[in-house]
Formats: C-alpha cells, sequence, structure tokens
C-alpha cells in the first residue's frame, strides 16, 4: 500500500505483474503529491498535496521532518486560482505562486501572483501590497517572478514588476517578506526600454538586461566599474546566433550561457573581463539538446552541472550511488539542504509515476516519503518503448509506443497522440495520458515530429511556420509505421491530441481521411490565423508572427476551420471556457461550422476549465469522454 506522505519511512515494494483495468480516476486525478520542496534547515518539506472528499482542489502541505506532523494550507478548488509552484524563501516562509484567470480590455488572460506564506502561523498574503499599484500606470499581469533570493538578507527577495512603463518594461524590487502590515518595498533597478528580463549575480547585484525589439535581442551587461550598460551579444529570435544567459558562478564575471555546438544547445562560461568574450565549452551532448537550469551547491552557489549532470565529483558520486541503489529509474536530485547533509529525490520511470524519498548524507539512510500517484503503481502500468522511425524524405523521428499489457504481437487498436507546443517535445518517463488509453487496450504512438526542441537547431527550424505541412506529414508517416511494422489495426486508428495537436488531431482528418476512423482534440488549434491575431495586443505578437506565420491567407489555408467540409470521421472537441492560451471560441467555431456541414461532432464544454487541465473534474470529465468516444467508434 502506497503511503502519502507518511514518515513512517518504509521503503517501497510491489507485487506480482498483472493485468488490471484501473478506475478512470486513478489516471484523471491530479497528482497526489508534487512540487515537493526543502527547507533550507532541513527540517521541513513543503509540497502540493490533492485534497478528495465533499471538497476537491488542493493544498500547501508542510511537513515537519522530525515529528512527521503535517499542516495545511491555502486550499484552493483550483476554480478561482491554481497554484502553480513554491519555493523556501527562508525556513520560515514559503512562496507560493498561483494562476489567477482574468480579462484585460476585453481579452482573457492569465494573472500570476506570489503568496508569502508563513509555516508558524500559517498566516498568508500577497508579496505585492496593493496600495503599491497606486503608483502604477496599470496592475501587471505577472507579479510572481522572483529574479533572486537572498540569503544574507533572508528577510528580503528581488522581483521583477512591469507597470510603470507602457510597454510592459519590468522594475527590480527589493520586497520585505512579512505576513502581516505593511512591507517595505525599494526600486532595485529602474525599468529600461525594451529590457523585459532582469538577471543578477552571486553577489545579488543586477547584472544582465535581456532587451528584446520586435524579434531582435540584445543581451546587455552592467557593472559598477563601469558607466551604463554595453551590449554583450545581440542576435534575431530562432537564428543560430542565439546566446541566452543561465546564471554567473560565485566568481562575478563568471556567466554561464547556452549557445550552440555543433548545431545543439551546450552550455559554457564566458569570461565578462575578456574583451572578445570568448565562449568557453563546458557540457555538452552529441545527439541532442542540453537541457534544464543551472545546478549549484547549495553551500558556496558555485555551478556544479545542469539538468541532471553533474561536473563536480561529489554531485556525481552521489549521483551514481542513487542510480546503483534505484537500479530500475531515473533519480532526479531535487534539492538540498542549506549544509548539504539532506536531500530530496524524485525516482520515477515509464511505469512508476514518481516516488519522493529523503536522504540524509551523515545518517546514510534513503527512505521513500511520498507517492506522486497513490493508486499507480508498476504492476499495473506499461512501458514506454524508445522508437524511431523514417519520414517519408528520410528524416529520422524518434518517438515512444506504449502497449497495453499483453498486446505485444497483435494488431492493436491505436492512439496517434502527437504533442503540442509545437517547439516542445515526448518526454522519458511517466506520462499519464498514454498510461490511461494503454490500461484501456490501446497501442499508443507519440512521436516528436520536425520543429520538435531537443533535436538541434536544424530540427526545430523545419517547424517554423510550417503548420500543416511536413510537420503533418510526419505525423502521418508515423502512423504508417505502426500499420507497416503489425501493431496498430489499420481499420482501428484514431488520433487525438490537445492545443497544437489538437490541430494536427484535426488536419490528420484533413490530409490523410482514409487513416483514421476518428479525431480528438481538448483546447486544440482551428483557426490558426485568429490565433496569431490574438496576440496582437500582446508584447510577443512579432515572436509570434515570426514563429507561426505572418502571411494570413496562408494562415486560414492550413486552417482545419477552413476545411470541415473535408472531415469525414467523428469528432470529440473539447475546451476550457477560461482557455487563456488558446480560446474557447476556437473549439466553438469547429463545433459550429461541422454541425451545419452535418458532420458527426461532439462538443464538450469545461465551465471554468483552463489549458492545462488544471481541474481535477474537469481532467474526471476528459478522460470520461475519451473512454466512451474511442469504445464507440474503435
Amino acid at each position: 500500500m502506497r503511503c502519502i506522505l507518511s514518515f513512517c519511512l518504509v521503503f517501497f515494494g510491489h507485487g506480482a505483474i498483472q493485468a488490471e483495468v484501473l478506475p478512470i480516476e486513478a489516471f484523471a486525478s491530479k497528482p497526489d503529491v508534487s512540487n515537493m520542496d526543502l527547507s533550507p534547515n532541513g527540517d521541513h518539506v513543503a509540497s502540493i498535496v490533492k485534497v478528495t472528499g465533499k471538497k476537491k482542489g488542493a493544498v500547501v502541505s508542510i511537513v515537519n521532518i522530525a515529528t512527521g506532523k503535517a499542516n495545511y494550507h491555502l486550499f484552493t478548488d483550483n476554480s478561482k486560482f491554481v497554484i502553480t509552484s513554491l519555493e523556501w524563501a527562508n525556513d520560515d516562509v514559503v512562496l507560493v505562486e498561483a494562476k489567477f484567470p482574468a480579462v484585460r480590455g476585453g481579452v482573457p488572460v492569465n494573472e500570476w501572483r506570489l503568496i508569502q506564506l508563513n509555516i508558524h502561523s500559517g498566516k498568508s498574503r500577497s508579496i505585492v501590497p496593493r496600495l503599491m499599484f497606486k503608483k502604477f500606470s496599470y496592475v501587471p499581469q505577472i507579479q510572481s517572478k522572483v529574479i533572486d533570493i537572498l540569503p544574507d538578507e533572508p528577510d528580503f527577495i528581488l522581483m521583477e514588476l512591469a507597470g510603470q512603463r507602457s510597454g510592459g518594461e519590468p522594475s527590480v524590487y527589493k520586497m520585505k517578506l512579512v505576513t502581516e502590515g505593511s512591507g517595505r518595498t525599494k526600486v532595485m533597478q529602474r525599468a529600461r526600454e525594451d529590457v523585459y528580463d532582469w538577471l543578477t549575480d552571486r553577489q545579488n547585484n543586477i547584472r544582465i538586461g535581456i532587451r528584446r525589439d520586435d524579434t531582435s535581442y540584445e543581451i546587455l551587461e552592467q557593472s559598477a566599474e563601469r558607466d551604463g550598460m554595453r551590449t554583450l551579444w545581440s542576435f534575431e529570435a530562432f537564428s543560430k546566433e542565439e546566446v541566452w544567459p543561465m546564471g554567473f558562478d560565485v566568481e562575478p564575471n563568471i556567466l554561464y550561457v547556452k549557445a550552440l555546438h555543433d548545431g545543439r544547445d551546450a552550455i559554457f562560461k564566458v569570461d565578462l573581463n575578456d574583451k572578445a568574450l570568448t565562449k568557453e565549452l563546458v557540457y555538452s551532448n552529441d545527439n541532442y539538446d542540453v537541457t534544464g537550469g543551472l545546478r549549484r551547491d547549495i553551500g558556496s552557489g558555485r555551478v556544479i552541472g545542469v539538468g541532471d549532470h553533474y561536473w563536480d565529483n561529489d554531485y556525481a558520486n552521489l549521483k551514481k550511488s542513487l542510480d546503483a541503489a534505484l537500479p530500475d529509474t531515473s533519480n532526479y536530485l531535487i534539492d538540498f539542504s542549506a549544509d548539504g547533509n539532506r536531500y530530496l529525490v524524485l525516482s520515477t520511470s515509464d511505469n512508476e509515476p514518481g516516488i519522493y524519498l529523503l536522504g540524509d548524507r551523515k545518517a546514510k539512510s534513503l527512505n521513500a516519503i511520498a507517492y506522486r500517484y497513490n493508486q499507480l503503481t508498476p504492476d499495473v502500468l506499461s512501458i514506454r518503448e524508445d522508437i524511431s522511425y523514417q519520414a517519408r524524405d528520410g528524416l529520422n523521428i524518434e518517438g515512444y509506443l506504449t502497449l497495453p499489457k499483453g498486446g505485444e504481437g497483435k494488431k492493436l487498436p491505436t492512439i496517434i497522440f502527437p504533442h503540442g507546443g509545437p517547439i516542445s517535445h515526448e518526454s522519458s518517463g511517466f506520462d499519464y495520458w498514454s498510461q490511461f488509453l494503454a490500461n484501456r487496450g490501446y497501442a499508443v504512438l507519440q512521436m516528436d515530429f520536425r520543429g520538435s526542441s531537443g533535436y538541434g537547431f536544424d530540427f526545430m527550424q523545419m517547424g517554423i511556420a510550417s503548420w500543416g505541412q511536413a510537420m503533418q506529414d510526419d505525423v502521418e508517416d508515423g502512423a504508417r509505421w505502426m500499420i507497416d511494422n503489425g501493431i496498430a489495426d489499420p481499420e482501428r486508428i484514431c488520433i487525438l491530441g490537445a492545443s497544437y495537436g489538437g490541430y494536427a488531431a484535426l488536419m490528420g482528418t484533413i490530409k490523410s481521411p482514409e487513416l483514421y476512423q476518428c479525431a480528438i482534440s481538448f483546447a486544440g488549434v482551428m483557426d490558426v490565423e485568429a490565433l496569431v491575431k490574438s496576440h496582437r495586443r500582446f508584447i510577443n505578437y512579432e515572436i509570434a508572427k515570426k514563429q507561426i506565420g505572418d502571411d494570413f491567407d496562408l494562415l486560414w489555408e492550413i486552417s482545419p476551420l477552413k476545411h470541415v467540409k473535408k472531415v469525414n470521421v467523428p469528432v470529440l472537441l473539447m475546451h476550457g471556457e477560461k482557455d487563456r492560451s488558446v480560446r474557447y471560441s476556437q473549439s466553438e467555431d469547429m463545433f459550429d461550422e461541422l454541425e451545419d456541414e452535418g458532420k458527426q461532432v461532439e462538443f464538450i464544454t469545461l465551465e471554468d476549465g483552463d489549458h492545462y487541465l488544471s481541474n481535477a473534474q474537469n481532467r474526471l470529465i476528459v478522460f470520461q469522454a475519451i473512454e466512451r468516444f474511442l469504445a464507440q467508434h474503435l
């Protein structure tokens, strides 16, 4: 039996392997525990915990490691707001980011706010005083961007806030952490024209600004040793010349950056005293882009790695010992106490949704303390197999194949499942969508079509302004690979996707009408022209046009809404009314046009639903609809 945030410290074990159809709720539920974080002194663990029963939603859990006692704060039903992340500001205060649906100028948007929670009193409040906005020309949409925690001044943090310039450029404020009364704020960096991001060094000085003018970027640096700001690098968006600052080392003039090496993102360090700004290669991967943020030694702040790769021997050896102790999972060091003794590990795999473990280096102990999904265990889940196939032009496409238990060697009803983004990628490890579908007896193919991130510059570049073209062919070629290899029953294939994947699902029925027996779209893009135009009031409008396209006649031509007459299979559309990423009207208009044409279509509206199925009840509604629809049409 799995425990949820139980400090019984019993290590995990599982029973005999068996195929078992689980309740939909086991997959459609939000994680039981997520976003676990260790306090600097190592005495408490904070996390987001799912709430069940009459009141459903989430709370922030604070567990005392010594006593095992848990306190719960900030309940939300995931409708008024959604808790998106948390981190410790100091030993007493947790910073909680929350996302609120809002409307600005008639346009549906999200607002992000930062709440400070005192773990001892349980009191919480927005970290930005409302009175502060009286001095602003408008209330900023993002009120949660922390750019520095100040260990030497534990009652303060540095935050970016826009609102004083009409262009949306942020200033940097030093904010005092208080849980009652009013706090003190101080402007540390005034907003500058077209500078939308700031970066501090390890001495907490504001050193780097990122300027953007339409689609052109400049990386700027300022120093107490010189007047004004100098340009380090300048480049166009989506170009090979991109150089992105990641963070400073302890030495104040050593800056780590991400840039291309042999066509793939790699990590370099640059001495800013070097007039030539020579980039010294620190870490690269021969096959994939390097991803993830910088990893630091907690005590000294020095850079020790990136993502899950460590070049520091001490941390590399710890990671090696973890992998030896837990050989069947991928094991991620997610947090350390300030003295480096206690640490948190997330252990996960294709068929292990995730185990949080607490390690103690002095005690030489490692114990499971929580499971991300209490009802899902490896004995009932499927393996996601790494696969690859050749697109029609010879390009290698990688992906994942998930088969139902006992389905090997059979022609199976199949789900083709392109990802959203489209500049994103599938990741190895647990995926609750594919596991749900496999548990219902379907083979699931997820592919990283051209334009996906992670495979180098050239591969990603193939997806710029290329919706509905070769990217779509890659999805079709995956379906045909499934048929050619005897995995898919050619008479029982459905295409399913969310966001861009929902677009690909409907375009699949238009471009390859003979291939699919049905299509499912959650929050899908149906009108690409309208999607791009919806960015007109936002500062990223030029970036959106460059990424997706600015030929509006062509964008309409590649939109599923333009081609409803060609859709001749049953369609299931689902969309949240409060989706701030892809507007609800996209699916609503598609449904109206399909219905007017007499097509077989169903539309499910998710009240208070967003783009990410943050509400557990909406997630359940979506999965119930998918199960019913697939059972009917496959």
